[in-house]
């Protein structure tokens, strides 16, 4: 391995345990310490309620327990009766792939690709339950049986999230010299899952290179490349959202075709925002590199778009990705956020981003999605905290209505606008990193 790979192996490997991370590290960023804040006296009683201010140690073993029992529910599920198909369908209990018959089917279609996916994208939990034997036999198991040689035409942004950085986490945790879960190096490993990960790379390229802009396509055929009939907008997020993964496969294989193709598709989004606002749009046309609309904001179609700037920065450490970020981030208080000026002190309503007019910054509808529910974790790791606190209270207060945050939520009316909840995990990491920078009993109860 190169010093290239070493240097990343440690990085990324911090960036998916989240253990390590620490936004001390952070160049101007600010460490509160929240325990001598107001919010431990006020905020969590007034928020959130007196009950949920002790975790003792036996739940908190029992709380382990159990989210171990529930993985294993679902995995040991999974490979009883769907393996080697993608998914699960919990009612017909069998497995489930693409839907061939309906290829407009793009809520199946764009994940499911005949890849085993549920297998591949559990590799890593494996290895984090400490669950060697197991984790081993899953690697054999997708290296004996998983190609990527398919006429599938999946989404190329859900297969770099999902097949893509699951194959390269399972390897960085393989090649871990430390191996901090247990031995999970497998007999006679020959990096054949970072080859898989180079060769479903190289399927996805020419969503890239099929444009002049280098703004790739949305699909894109495992086999046959670019369909002739793909619709050409793409969400900010879709496009924005490549660079960890393909960032680490350049460094660990020493080829920078892939980090290139995934910093230019950045860069080209980047440079049209708009010059009044700084704001980016939630859909761009890949042809023509306009916007797809004038709404700006922080849920579907942007999300993963900003938290990939900070998160690529604290991977590859480059200046100009926590540049983009600070400058994105500023552009977002300056005419998303709405509501008082202090998250905890002052006159006027709470906080709450809003979803604006990307020329103007002027409000157009009111409702949020849960996809927005990453932006108090972003706030944790840019080193935000007490407005990431803030923030979190509101979706932490829808979820308490439903136990569960709805797909959309209209917070004028305090309804739902979309009425169901796809199991969405970005609440939950929010959680998880708030608990971990405040260490406040109230967060794992959430969880």
């Amino acid at each position: 391995m190169s010093t290239n790979s070493i240097w990343l192996n440690a990085n990324y490997f911090s960036l998916l345990s989240f253990l390590t991370l620490s936004v001390a590290s952070f160049q101007n960023a600010t460490v509160y310490d929240v325990e001598n804040t107001i919010f431990v006296d006020e905020f969590w009683g007034n928020y959130y309620g007196n009950k949920y201010r002790h975790f003792s140690e036996a739940w908190r073993l029992q709380s382990k327990e159990d989210a171990r029992n529930m993985f294993y529910f679902a995995y040991d599920s999974y490979m009883k009766y769907a393996f080697p198909q993608d998914e699960l369908n919990p009612i017909a209990c069998t497995g489930r792939g693409p839907d061939i018959s309906n290829p407009s089917n793009l809520n199946i279609n764009d994940v499911l690709g005949n890849f085993s996916l549920a297998l591949v994208d559990s590799l890593d939990t494996l290895a984090i339950m400490g669950n060697s034997s197991e984790f081993k036999k899953a690697v054999q198991t997708v290296v004996e049986s998983v190609s990527f040689d398919l006429n599938s035409t999946v989404q190329v942004f859900e297969a770099n999230i999902r097949v893509l950085g699951s194959l390269l986490s399972a390897h960085l945790i393989i090649t871990d010299p430390k191996q901090p879960f247990g031995d999970m190096r497998p007999d006679g490993y020959n990096d054949e899952l970072l080859s898989m990960a180079h060769d479903l790379a190289v399927r996805l390229l020419p969503a890239f290179e099929k444009t002049k802009n280098g703004i790739p396509f949305p699909r894109v055929n495992l086999k046959f490349g670019v369909p002739n009939d793909t619709i050409t907008q793409t969400a900010t997020a879709g496009a924005g959202s490549l660079l960890l993964e393909f960032g680490t496969l350049s460094r660990l294989i020493g080829d920078p075709t892939f980090e290139n193709a995934a910093r230019r598709a950045v860069d080209e989004l980047w440079s049209r925002r708009d010059a009044k606002t700084g704001l980016v749009g939630v859909a761009i046309d890949v042809n023509t590199g306009k916007w797809m609309g004038r709404q700006s904001g922080l849920g579907a179609g942007a999300d993963s778009f900003f938290e990939y700037l900070l998160k690529a920065y604290i991977l590859f450490g480059e200046e100009r990705d926590l540049h983009m970020f600070t400058e994105a981030i500023q552009s977002i208080k300056d005419h998303l956020r709405r509501g008082r000026k202090h998250c905890n002190e002052g006159q006027g309503d709470p906080p709450i981003y809003v979803n604006v007019d990307i020329l103007s910054g002027s409000m157009v509808n009111t409702w949020i999605d849960s996809l927005q529910a990453f932006l108090p974790g972003l706030l944790v790791l840019s080193g935000d905290i007490e407005e990431a606190i803030c923030c979190h209270a509101l979706y932490y207060a829808i979820w308490r209505r439903y136990d569960a945050l709805p797909e959309r939520f209209n917070w004028q009316l305090k309804a739902p606008d979309v009425r169901f909840y796809p199991l969405r995990p970005e609440l939950m990491e929010s959680t998880y990193l708030l608990y971990r920078v405040t260490t406040s009993p109230h967060h794992p109860t959430i969880l």
